[in-house]
């Protein structure tokens, strides 16, 4: 069975493409900060009949990161990689002028250092894998200036000219970064509490990424939505 590894999996998007790898027989190994919603997310996976391996802890510590790839290997090995955890830098959103640095380190630690620490983990399984895969979970706010996302923004625009540079660099691996657009997510209610606009929800783009990983296209930039029209 082909073995996924998603980082921020006990809730939001990062749980429902768990559920959908797992009822294609996916075989998971997940990683979240809180260990009680990790441990109901993944006896609920188990459900499906794959073997489910949650490992509560924070993606920027290395030794999570390679706890995380000794799991997947002892599953059989990496075929796909998920960096889905992510950090906002505050909580609201602020402008620049008031963003905290320390505020503005911390999304960068999470969102891109420890995205590639876990690629560079990773690869040496991935190259082993007849269809290995990386996905980096992005943002229109990665190419758009909106007010407020600015520390966010520049974290995720970092980690796609990872993305675009892995791609080029590793051209056995498919290297996607994928735009899943405004979600109803933890995320966005942290990031703007007071925007109570109606969103859809996570399960609806994960069709998105499982056309991804069907048709395989060249590594690139992708937005959920525009994958959704191809798949009418």
């Amino acid at each position: 069975m082909p073995v996924a590894i998603i980082t921020g999996a006990s809730k939001g998007l990062g749980r429902a493409l768990a559920g959908a790898l797992a009822e294609r027989g996916w075989d998971l190994v997940l990683d979240a900060r809180t260990a009680q919603p990790l441990r109901e997310a993944a006896a609920a996976l188990c459900a499906y009949g794959t073997r489910v391996r949650g490992l509560p802890g924070d993606v920027t510590d290395g030794a999570h990161r390679a706890a995380l790839v000794a799991a997947a290997r002892e599953l059989g090995g990496v075929d796909l990689l998920v960096n889905n955890a992510s950090a906002l830098g505050a909580e609201p959103l602020v402008r620049l002028e008031a963003l905290a640095l320390e505020g503005l380190r911390r999304a960068l630690e999470v969102n891109v250092v420890a995205a590639l620490g876990l690629v560079q983990e990773a690869l040496p399984l991935l190259r082993e894998s007849p269809a290995g895969a990386v996905i980096g979970v992005s943002s229109d706010v990665a190419v758009e200036a909106y007010e407020t996302w600015g520390g966010y923004g520049a974290s995720k625009a970092a980690l796609d000219h990872l993305s675009a540079v892995l791609g080029r660099e590793e051209p056995g691996l498919r290297v996607w970064a994928v735009d899943p657009g405004d979600l109803d997510t933890d995320l966005y209610a942290a990031a703007v509490p007071d925007d109570d606009d109606p969103r859809p929800g996570p399960a609806s783009v994960v069709p998105a990424f499982l056309r991804l990983l069907d048709a395989r296209p060249d590594s690139g930039r992708h937005a959920a939505r525009a994958l959704l029209e191809v798949t009418r």
